[in-house]
């Protein structure tokens, strides 16, 4: 027998109370046994999954194509949370602490890693693995709720999915630590494992400042399970942690006392922008409304079945509100977090569209997993993996022989400013800079592409560096092709000896 409890939830008589149950004792939302879910196919796919993320981004990093200075950023912090040191950053600054700028104090957990490979490729591996891992958490779990080879394709749809790909492409980010945390707790809420929810929103908080709404959101979806106590006491605790991490402990790690990113909501171009004007243009670029249809679409639009959904919106609210449009669209890495979220919320929406009374819907439901993987792979076509079907992608061209070249002039442990073609590559022993960010330093070496793309052509790179570094004297040390490197001649700044 099945009755309604006080929230509106349907609850069997015939079996215990929808609680923390055990694995052995896991039940789906509709109080059915899951259907079995064997590992070794997921840990199968995972593997190949990890290797395809793996191969993709240490070619671009082979070939000096990091799109940003990120990956550079993320080893400098690793690299001082190995030599237990407090973060600092010194490509965003001469001793700035990075806590000041995002708070992301979880990426410490990679320190094992970077202490066995010191190389901010060990950084690329972690996502990939990371990555790949949540891949096994949403395929099974949708084995389990959907039964038959939902699973497997559910598998690759979801590693195949433009959010995961473009921030593959993007290099290593922060969010790689977020995204198989929020597969665990969408699980848990599907298996309605209360506690487990809860314990996996936690750590969310540690990864970046902003999930601390995500985590509020998981409270709020306990709450309308049913679970209101613990529903209420994590959205307080999400919202807390969101305030005081935003409002005290990030203007108290940054130089300028605040939290820098208020900036991308309030202001255009320099220009204060009204609340109300923010609001009014959430949906006022067609790359945002791009977007939100394809974050649905490649689940065949059956997440939007499901009150997983309501998980999505913190992070699409700020990107949408945000008038720096690199947050707007497919590409950097800003919808990785999404996946795990719309993936599960699709199979969660396809079980409960199958007892429909409307037969379209039920008849739909039966096919939604081939659609969406069949979107995955048609999308595939037009996204970052298609380029490891082209033969050109594997070989080294003349750029990276010179790119490579210009590496071998710059000494381990020297202090070395450059721009982002050859950042990641020297953040691992040497003291590095961005280009144009470290007055006053004088450092030992600048190096700098000058097909990098600068708003005027450097003409002459001594006198560029010597423009940069007035107090300094330097020469040419190597110049291959677009790379130069140029060398101090002048006497080392007393306070850097």
């Amino acid at each position: 027998m099945v009755d309604l409890n006080q929230s509106g939830t349907e609850v069997s008589q015939d079996q215990p109370p929808a609680g923390d149950r055990t694995r052995d004792e896991e039940r789906t939302p509709s109080g059915s046994t899951p259907h079995p879910a064997p590992p070794r196919p997921y840990l199968i796919a995972a593997a190949a999954l990890c290797a395809l993320y793996f191969l993709y981004a240490y070619l671009r990093y082979s070939h000096f194509q990091s799109p940003s200075w990120d990956l550079g950023i993320f080893e400098q912090e690793v690299r001082a949370y190995a030599g237990f040191d407090a973060p600092v950053v010194d490509i965003k600054g001469p001793g700035y602490l990075i806590l000041g700028d995002h708070f992301s104090p979880l990426v410490a957990l990679l320190v094992p890693l970077y202490w066995i490979w010191p190389s901010a490729v060990a950084l690329l591996f972690a996502q990939a693995a990371l990555f790949a891992g949540s891949a096994v958490i949403v395929g099974r779990t949708a084995q389990q709720i959907l039964g038959g080879r939902s699973g497997l394709c559910v598998t690759v749809a979801y590693g195949l999915s433009w959010g995961l790909q473009e921030a593959v492409k993007a290099d290593f980010h922060e969010i790689a630590l977020a995204v198989p945390l929020l597969a665990l707790v969408c699980r848990a809420l599907l298996m309605e494992r209360w506690r487990a929810a809860v314990l996996w929103s936690l750590p969310l908080v540690l990864v970046k400042e902003d999930l601390g709404v995500t985590v509020a959101v998981v409270g709020a979806l306990l709450a309308v399970y049913g679970r209101r106590l613990q529903g209420f006491l994590l959205a307080a605790f999400g919202v807390c942690a969101f305030a005081v991490t935003v409002l005290v402990l990030i203007p108290a790690a940054s130089s300028a006392g605040t939290y820098d990113y208020w900036k991308k909501i309030e202001e255009n171009g320099g220009q204060e922008v009204s609340p109300l004007d923010s609001v009014l243009g959430v949906l006022n670029s067609s790359v945002k409304l791009e977007m939100l249809v394809f974050l649905v679409g490649i689940t065949a639009f059956m997440a939007l079945r499901s009150p997983l959904i309501l998980l999505v919106l913190p992070t699409i609210g700020w990107r949408l509100l945000s008038q720096d449009s690199n947050h707007w669209g497919m590409v950097w890495h800003y919808s990785a977090i999404l996946m795990p979220v719309v993936f599960l919320a699709m199979a969660d929406g396809i079980r409960r569209s199958r007892s429909s009374k409307r037969p379209w819907l039920a008849a739909y439901a039966d096919v939604a997993v081939p659609v969406a993987l069949a979107v995955a792979v048609a999308l595939t076509q037009h996204l970052p993996f298609r380029e490891l079907l082209r033969p050109e992608t594997y070989r080294a061209d003349a750029r990276t022989h010179f790119a490579e070249q210009a590496l071998e002039a710059i000494p381990a442990g020297a202090r070395v400013e450059t721009d982002i073609t050859l950042m990641a590559h020297l953040t691992g022993d040497r003291t590095v800079y961005w280009v144009g960010g470290a007055p006053g330093t004088a450092p030992d070496f600048v190096a700098i592409n000058r097909d990098f793309g600068w708003s005027r052509p450097i003409d002459d790179p001594v006198k560029y560096a010597e423009q940069l570094h007035p107090e300094a004297r330097y020469r040419v040390a190597r110049e291959a092709g677009s790379f130069v490197v140029m060398e101090r001649t002048s006497p080392e700044p007393p306070a850097f000896r």
